[in-house]
């Protein structure tokens, strides 16, 4: 609590809660303006220990919530006041719910006395998130009384013991408060109930929780080294990673120590970092990115595969994983069954970090010490080099279609992508939209020995949100910050850029203005026009200069072969850019066709 006297009920309610939820180390809030939630916004305000962001629009606060969450793996909090300011969370609730991300709400409501009674801007806020919380709770309205209060201090520790949980997610404290709301005498609390529940001098929260990992019986461990160090082609895949992520490098050891090829989504925290670096001593590199583009191949069919994360952005890597049908470790934390083709022989509900550690201690016991040697000799030694020729052949396909001379005669929206990732500053965080940007990023983005972290909302895969989620994946760190959107999600989440100036976040803002829907290019309904323009693809013939104007940031448009070198002059400058490139979404599509039979082919025929 603050060291100044609480004036009233409310404001003693919300001061108790903000402050034990500091002391269990919430270090963040988004705040919506709002009446009802004034006693909230008042403690959270002169809490110096959390850090407010204020919004004026909920939807982009709760996705700028969302991304803060999702780069740091700490819960971040929101605050909205009473009736459809609450709804407006929901979107982002529901992909912190899909994505492991863990989020507060705090939604401020009418006295229960008020509710269903016509009383203004109330609606049912009870359990108004359905099953895509972790937990919820409706408070009760303040109560001079100690237990209540010993009630709130356990709620705040129960609230964030269940978000950052097994899974992690989103936690609802539905919060009631009556007149008067703001820091006004009332004369209604005294000295000796202060007293009686002053904690100031003490350190720490009142009520801690501590986690727990699941742990894998030692036999179980066991028998999944034996079957990864006794196959001929072991294989590792890394799907989009829970926040925080994987310790990159115990898993490439892992790898290394067994032979085995990484294929690592972008998202996965794998394909960049340090530990794709080839160094002295060491087997040759064990992670792959351009999987995409040349699976299925049978001469790469695994025997036994290891999976991570969750299910992976490659539609053909999926597909590719369900055919040739050899056993495979599912790993998830939560016993969760994140694998749509239902491909996976086995679940194995352990925390990967902790396995993937106890298998190299039972590979050292038995021998095996990951210096290399699994990898480059024998038949694990031919299975790394199959998927190095592949490799090699996709990413000369991919350098020749780079080249600016090719994209000035045949651009395509992959090669953004490319540069994106290939030249982001070491380190940097880079958040890229779902529909093309995505699946672009994953068969174009090449591993590199950079400490890029490439998140996206890939829980339910909407465009909504993608401004703002990136934005608060920004306000989380000091290095430079880039966002690769598609016209539709920027358009989509325009408020989100008041947050730009509104809370200090700087960023490369790169929009892929295809005018429409350029994914439907890739479904059947193509052939079907009418009603394919109007109603799929929805040109919209919007000029994006006039909103970034609206908003006061610079604006770009970029010719696709011009695009690295105004992309390498924004990272280079302060403040927000936002650099337009303009294609046909239709002869972009059809450009990645070729593209990939070059790369199923490997990489024969000329550019």
């Amino acid at each position: 609590m603050t060291d100044r006297r609480p004036p009233n009920p409310s404001t003693l309610w919300a001061e108790v809660l903000v402050s034990e939820l500091a002391a269990d180390g919430l270090s963040a809030v988004c705040i919506a303006p709002g009446s009802r939630s004034t006693p909230l916004t008042v403690a959270f305000a002169a809490h110096p220990d959390v850090e407010v962001y204020s919004h004026l629009d909920e939807r982009s606060a709760a996705f700028f919530a969302l991304g803060r969450a999702r780069r740091t793996g700490e819960p971040t909090a929101l605050v909205s006041t009473s009736g459809t300011a609450a709804a407006n969370f929901h979107p982002a609730v529901i992909e912190a719910h899909q994505g492991r991300v863990p989020l507060l709400l705090l939604t401020a409501d009418r006295p229960r006395d008020l509710r269903d009674s016509g009383a203004n801007q109330t609606i049912d806020q009870v359990d108004l998130y359905g099953d895509a919380v972790r937990w919820a709770m409706d408070l009760p309205e303040a109560r001079l009384e100690e237990r209540p209060v010993e009630m709130l201090w356990t709620t705040a520790a129960r609230a964030l013991a269940a978000a950052t949980g097994t899974p992690a997610g989103p936690v609802h404290l539905n919060c009631p408060f009556r007149k008067p709301l703001e820091p006004v005498e009332t004369g209604e609390i005294d000295a000796d109930f202060l007293d009686r529940i002053d904690r100031d001098g003490d350190e720490g929260p009142a009520v801690r929780t501590t986690g727990g990992t699941p742990v894998p019986a030692a036999e179980d461990v066991a028998r999944i080294a034996e079957t990864m160090e006794s196959a001929d082609r072991p294989l590792v895949v890394a799907g989009p990673a829970d926040p925080p992520g994987i310790d990159a490098g115990r898993i490439a050891g892992l790898a290394r120590a067994v032979g085995a090829p990484i294929l690592a989504d972008p998202l996965s925290g794998l394909r960049f970092g340090e530990h794709v670096r080839e160094r002295d001593g060491e087997s040759p590199r064990v992670v792959f990115g351009g999987y995409d583009a040349y699976l299925p191949d049978p001469d790469l069919a695994p025997d036994v595969v290891l999976r991570v994360g969750a299910s992976p952005t490659s539609k053909p890597l999926r597909n590719w994983l369900s055919d040739v049908a050899p056993k495979q470790f599912l790993i998830d934390p939560a016993g969760g069954w994140r694998e749509a083709t239902y491909a996976a022989t086995d679940l194995v509900v352990a925390d990967p970090d902790r396995l993937v550690g106890d298998l190299l201690a039972v590979l050292e016991t038995d021998g095996n010490d990951g210096s290399g040697d699994a990898g480059t000799s024998g038949s694990a030694g031919k299975w790394l080099e199959d998927f190095h020729r592949r490799e090699a052949a996709h990413w000369s396909v991919v350098e020749r279609a780079t080249d600016p001379d090719r994209l000035a005669a045949a651009p395509f929206e992959g090669a953004v992508l490319a540069a994106a990732l290939a030249e982001a500053p070491d380190p940097a965080t880079v958040f890229v939209s779902n529909s093309m940007p995505i699946r672009d990023a994953d068969r174009f983005g090449r591993p590199r020995a950079a400490e890029l972290s490439v998140l996206a909302n890939r829980g339910a895969s909407g465009i909504d949100g993608i401004t703002s989620t990136g934005l608060g994946a920004g306000s989380a760190v000091e290095e430079p910050l880039v966002i690769v959107t598609g016209d539709l999600a920027f358009y989509h989440d325009s408020n989100g850029l008041l947050a730009v100036g509104r809370c200090g976040v700087d960023a490369t803002i790169v929009v892929l203005d295809n005018d429409g829907g350029g994914i439907f290019h890739m479904l059947p309904i193509e052939e079907f026009d009418p009603p394919f323009t109007e109603q799929f693809k929805t040109p919209h013939g919007l000029e994006f200069s006039y909103l970034a104007e609206c908003y006061g940031l610079e604006f770009e448009c970029v010719a696709p072969a011009d695009f690295s070198e105004r992309y390498r002059a924004s990272l280079a400058s302060a403040g927000t850019q936002v650099l337009s490139v303009a294609f046909d979404a239709e002869a972009s599509h059809r450009r990645r066709e070729e593209l990939e039979e070059r790369s199923l082919t490997g990489g024969n025929g000329d550019e």
